[in-house]
């Protein structure tokens, strides 16, 4: 497993991303996006994990343009406050400005092939969604895990860009989530299905916010274990 941190020109700047990708033939590109906590060795983990399917993983430091931003949760409530306060920064045109960066690094690339997915969790649930709806032509596959804001009263909604998307997409909700409204999930079936998107929306059963990730107290294996294979079966439709 190959693996480096490259700084990727965006329109803001230079973005630092954790690549990783298997060695030797070029192979499809995905674009994970991270959750609020930001970088952390669980997702570049979980990045080696995605890589050892057959892909080239790239993890944008999507805080970039503050520098190097960390947290440690073990700190307390005050720490919890400046974590939301600085994902409460990014916008969704912030971040698709971002992806252009990514998306001309991968053309560029002669180890990654002509298809890209991608997937986001927590907060960047509303930046895949976005990513597919403006970069129809490079993005086949988004993955949105208990993804937030897909759905707002705002002209930037992710959700107005359906018309746009060619993706295929998989979104996955927690079954407690207080952090997602309860009319998200009926506005985005509408307008997924007047879009005529393919895509699928599930909600896992039993499970609250950050289920996927091992270190959160609201992991659950069997629901993590069911989201790893459909984004899997996604990207095996659409990537390879």
């Amino acid at each position: 497993m190959k693996a480096f941190q490259v700084d990727i020109k965006t329109p803001d700047g230079e973005m630092d991303c954790f690549v990783c990708h298997p060695e030797g033939e070029a192979l499809p590109a995905v674009l994970f996006f991270m959750d609020v906590p930001g970088i952390r060795e669980e997702l570049r983990e979980m990045c080696r994990y995605i890589a050892e399917q057959g892909y080239v993983v790239i993890l944008p430091d999507l805080y970039y343009r503050d520098g190097e931003v960390r947290f440690d949760l073990s700190k307390g409530e005050e720490e919890l406050q400046r974590m939301f306060a600085q994902g409460s920064k990014l916008t969704v045109d912030m971040i698709t400005r971002d992806t252009q960066g990514m998306v001309e690094y991968c053309r560029a690339s002669d180890f990654i092939t002509d298809k890209i997915g991608c997937v986001g969790y927590c907060m960047s649930g509303q930046f895949v969604v976005a990513a597919a709806g403006s970069y129809p032509d490079d993005i086949k596959a988004a993955a949105s895990l208990y993804g937030v804001r897909i759905v707002t009263d705002k002209p930037d909604s992710p959700h107005l860009l359906a018309d746009q998307i060619q993706a295929e997409l998989y979104l996955g909700f927690a079954d407690h989530d207080p952090f997602v409204e309860d009319f998200v999930i009926p506005t985005l079936t509408e307008a997924l299905d007047n879009a005529k998107v393919t895509y699928t929306i599930e909600t896992h059963p039993g499970t609250e916010h950050g289920f996927c990730f091992k270190q959160r107290p609201a992991y659950h294996e069997e629901a993590a274990e069911l989201v790893w294979q459909r984004m899997f079966e996604l990207y095996e439709r659409n990537l390879t």
